[in-house]
């Protein structure tokens, strides 16, 4: 890998995984750089990021995970890396598959990849996928553009992306971000990808935020984006 590769781990609460997956990151994937945001976990992640030595940025409350991804992408703007991964602290991606993405965003010169579980798999008909399937209707009516796996949480972000991540307010992970760097220019790909369930720890989408999320992101994909300014 030539390219300098920043994985940048959210967690929050993530005390039963977070060992797991920095030492597999550690000890299988040693070419690339990681960084842990702790998001003023209120049980043991930070602790044991310490006694670990891993590499760790300690927010000292709370931000949410925009403001978690923020910080990673300060970091990543900071040191001069050339890509950025979201990677969640559950241990649901596999990092087998970063190198495969930073040779896609070479390759076809992209500024965005996605981890996408349907990139070439067929997407399932199911209640589960109904948010999925709305959300990547609202994006190709708003946007021209397809994106199969809007909702995958593993995504790849260029310098160019980094850059307007790290110094812009306002934008978290999410699909309705990732639709609006697409309508200012931004040149997206997905990269057949298989997540793995989480083992421990719970999950914020219960059936209640599951509603609320559909809710903000079909929201801010149809109407708020049209009263941001554009460009990258």
């Amino acid at each position: 890998m030539d390219k300098r590769v920043l994985v940048i781990i959210p967690a929050y609460n993530e005390e039963e995984n977070i060992v797991r997956v920095v030492d597999n990151l550690i000890n299988n994937y040693g070419q690339l750089d990681y960084v842990v945001i702790n998001d003023g976990s209120r049980d043991n992640t930070a602790k044991l990021c310490r006694e670990h030595g891993y590499n760790l940025v300690d927010l000292p409350v709370n931000l949410g995970l925009a403001g978690a991804f923020q910080a990673g992408m300060k970091y990543a703007l900071a040191n001069d890396y050339d890509y950025a991964i979201q990677f969640d602290g559950d241990g649901q991606h596999n990092p087998q598959f970063i190198e495969s993405m930073e040779q896609m965003a070479e390759k076809d010169n992209l500024d965005i990849v996605i981890g996408s579980r349907f990139a070439s798999e067929k997407k399932p008909f199911t209640a589960r996928m109904l948010g999925s399937r709305l959300i990547e209707f609202c994006i190709l009516v708003t946007c021209h553009k397809r994106i199969k796996d809007p909702t995958s949480g593993m995504r790849m972000f260029n310098r160019r992306m980094i850059h307007k991540l790290a110094t812009s307010m306002n934008f978290g992970p999410e699909p309705d971000t990732v639709a609006y760097l697409t309508r200012c220019g931004a040149k997206v790909g997905e990269y057949q990808v298989e997540m793995n369930d989480r083992i421990a720890g719970e999950s914020y989408l219960n059936p209640i935020n599951s509603m609320k999320y559909m809710f903000n992101m079909t929201t801010s994909i149809l109407f708020v984006q049209w009263f941001r300014k554009r460009g990258l």
